[in-house]
């Protein structure tokens, strides 16, 4: 996450889609050590790895690599178009969400109560494999930032018009997201006071709420008007 945030930071206003999956590749690979290169060519699960959204001013696009989200809305007082939502989730990311919530549905059926599975959640163990499974396809079936080179036809692309918008970017921590932070945050802390496993019908994770953590996942918000 360093290393994008750092490259973003330095690179020209001009960069283009293309131009950028290619330098922030290069900007991390640059960072591993020669003879650890065949090794991460054979485990991707591996690498380092980071999803990113970018909002490009100048080409006026909305760039998605990996899990993230955005919120798209026109601003324009006039203007009575919806908000658009759009995703970049991992295969098998709700696949393997619904195995972890089976199991532990069943966990719970046995005995074990919610607070015990939320500090401690073996129903996690069961899907690890197959999560290991898919990190080994990163940058073949499904777009990451690992320093290896990234399939154009796996980022998501949102081209805008010149209508003012207001545009959310944020990464995948927030279960539901908002056109605010504030309430962004009052769904969480929501989900989170009504389903801390996140195993129910509305929202289902890879992992639970933690009582010693705010959240599950790492979360990241901005919000801004172009």
């Amino acid at each position: 996450m360093k290393l994008a945030n750092s490259y973003i930071r330095h690179m020209p206003k001009n960069t283009t889609c293309e131009a950028f999956l290619r330098g922030v590749t290069a900007y991390v690979r640059k960072h591993y050590k020669k003879s650890m290169l065949q090794r991460l060519a054979d485990h991707p699960e591996d690498r380092l790895t980071c999803s990113v959204v970018v909002f490009s001013r100048l080409c006026r696009e909305i760039w998605m690599v990996g899990d993230c989200q955005c919120l798209v809305s026109p601003s324009h007082p006039l203007t009575s178009s919806p908000s658009q939502f759009i995703d970049n989730p991992k295969p098998y990311e709700a696949e393997l969400a619904a195995m972890r919530a089976n199991e532990a549905e069943r966990l719970l059926s046995e005995g074990h109560t919610a607070d015990e599975l939320c500090r401690n959640d073996i129903a996690r163990p069961l899907i690890i494999p197959r999560m290991i499974e898919t990190m080994r396809q990163q940058n073949v079936t499904y777009s990451v930032v690992d320093g290896f080179p990234i399939p154009r036809q796996h980022v998501r692309t949102l081209t805008l018009d010149f209508q003012p918008y207001e545009i959310v970017l944020a990464s995948d921590g927030y279960p539901f997201l908002y056109p605010t932070l504030e309430e962004s945050e009052a769904a969480l802390q929501h989900q989170r006071q009504c389903d801390p496993l996140n195993i129910g019908p509305h929202f289902q994770a890879t992992k639970a709420f933690h009582p010693d953590f705010n959240s599950f996942d790492d979360r990241t918000y901005i919000r801004f008007r172009v």
